[in-house]
């Protein structure tokens, strides 16, 4: 277990967190810091305590905005998969028609050909 000592509002702490951690720790540290100082340079000293739950509330309502966002885009995306499968079995049912008309057209192709090369003596096939 490795333990980082973050500054927060002025105040020290020493932290736990698990190894390997420790920058990331100390990033979300400064991002705490960040709040709480843009929160006192817009309302001024309003106490530190309440300063500290607007910061945790901002936070809080930014990780909630965030989350709302990926739970949308999960959603999209979701929804651009099946109608990829979709498009994807739909191609397949096309190139299966596709493949029908063709070996159906060069039946044809090949009979109308028979036909010609016996000097159309039969008679001529129904199309």
């Amino acid at each position: 277990m490795a333990h980082v000592v973050v500054t927060i509002a002025g105040r020290t702490y020493r932290m736990a967190c698990e190894d390997g951690e420790e920058a990331h720790l100390d990033e979300l540290a400064k991002l705490v810091e960040n709040k709480i100082l843009s929160l006192r340079d817009g309302f001024g000293d309003i106490g530190e305590q309440r300063i500290t739950v607007m910061a945790a509330l901002t936070l809080a309502d930014e990780a909630s905005i965030a989350t709302r966002k990926l739970e949308a885009v999960q959603t999209e995306l979701a929804a651009l998969r099946a109608d990829a499968a979709a498009a994807k079995e739909a191609e397949a049912a096309l190139t299966e028609k596709l493949a029908a008309a063709l070996e159906d057209a060069t039946m044809r192709v090949e009979r109308l050909s028979r036909d010609l090369q016996h000097g159309g003596d039969e008679t001529p096939p129904m199309l």
